[in-house]
């Protein structure tokens, strides 16, 4: 009995089983028609940078046909992770948009955001030429300057655990984003997963940048002397962060020219990582969209991106400014959305 009803199932055809959708649109409206420009908005990279990621994540993503369905090429697994990490669609949305299941673009989104962290974040999120560091801060005003730090808040839903750990100082539930940029503002060292409302020197002190500045391990041993005083390689931060050998914050209260002037320089070079910041999320929309991930998968997906950044600014790729302009667009009703939760909330709680 059991072989007869096995030979049936075999014998069914698929379609019966396995809902068909189009891919008509990916398959050859992107992939043959698209030019660069095409690529470029909607995927935030032109073809032959997308095509080089494929070849990269290939050994990662490929998958063997079954006798039932035809495993997604590898090209069509990374267009729909780069898709839904580059606009705010929900699942459904990207889901319709390249003919698959909702649930497939989920599995299909943590599948390459993984593989992009084994297979490239090391390679790419690292410092590179020292040096060139160094020489690219020092035009910029300061000398032996190997980076800027600093966190951004990445917006979440509301986690099922501990919530209340998860409201930042503008009302809303995050995950920090700590990262070390160099003077072109890429990224050299990312952390992320700490709930919003814990505070950007608490972040910093319990990472493995704070550990490896403080051993004399992160940077080589490269000291200049500054008056009569040895300086190593140092990093800046804002007034939030503590004051160390190694790392510059702005002098605060009455200044004098001379602490003017200071204050200046190293602002200049710390708007570097707030500029990697706008433009990692006017690249990736979907950190400005409440991401809805388990928490397990949100530093995942947060890495991936930091790491798509570093590769589009590597590759040259081009920053529309238009992208900052919607990004500012996304941010107000975001705040909007925020104020009127607030006003209609707070009133309720306090009847109670």
């Amino acid at each position: 009995m059991l072989v007869a009803i096995t030979d049936v199932l075999c014998s069914v055809d698929r379609r019966v089983w396995a809902r068909e959708t189009s891919t008509e649109w990916w398959d050859h409206i992107v992939l043959q028609s698209w030019d660069d420009e095409q690529w470029l908005q909607n995927f935030r990279m032109r073809k032959a940078t997308f095509m080089g990621l494929c070849d990269d994540l290939a050994p990662n993503l490929r998958r063997m046909n079954t006798r039932f369905r035809d495993a997604l090429s590898v090209e069509k697994r990374v267009a729909i992770a780069i898709w839904k990490l580059a606009t705010p669609d929900c699942f459904r949305s990207v889901a319709n948009q390249f003919g698959v299941g909702k649930s497939t673009v989920g599995m299909v989104l943590m599948q390459v955001c993984r593989a992009i962290n084994r297979t490239l974040t090391r390679r790419t999120v690292t410092l590179g030429n020292v040096q060139d560091i160094l020489d690219g801060f020092a035009e910029m005003g300061f000398p032996n300057c190997g980076g800027a730090v600093d966190g951004t808040h990445i917006p979440i839903i509301s986690p099922p655990h501990l919530a209340s750990e998860y409201i930042n100082r503008k009302g809303y539930f995050s995950v920090v984003l700590q990262a070390l940029v160099d003077h072109r503002g890429h990224f050299t060292d990312i952390y992320s997963g700490w709930p919003g409302k814990v505070h950007d020197a608490r972040i910093f002190r319990n990472s493995a940048l704070f550990r490896r500045l403080r051993a004399g391990t992160f940077f080589p041993d490269h000291k200049i002397t500054v008056g009569e005083v040895e300086m190593p390689i140092v990093i800046l931060g804002d007034p939030a962060y503590p004051l160390m050998p190694w790392l510059m914050k702005p002098y605060t209260g009455k200044l004098d020219r001379s602490k003017e002037r200071f204050n200046y320089r190293l602002s200049r070079c710390r708007m570097t990582v707030e500029r990697a910041f706008g433009r990692l999320k006017a690249r990736w929309r979907s950190l400005f969209g409440k991401l809805d991930l388990m928490e397990s998968s949100i530093t995942a997906v947060i890495s991936a991106c930091c790491t798509l950044h570093n590769i589009c600014e590597g590759k040259g790729e081009r920053f529309s400014e238009e992208w900052t302009s919607e990004v500012r667009r996304l941010e107000n009703e975001f705040a909007h959305s925020i104020t009127v939760f607030i006003l209609y909330t707070i009133p309720h709680f306090s009847l109670l």
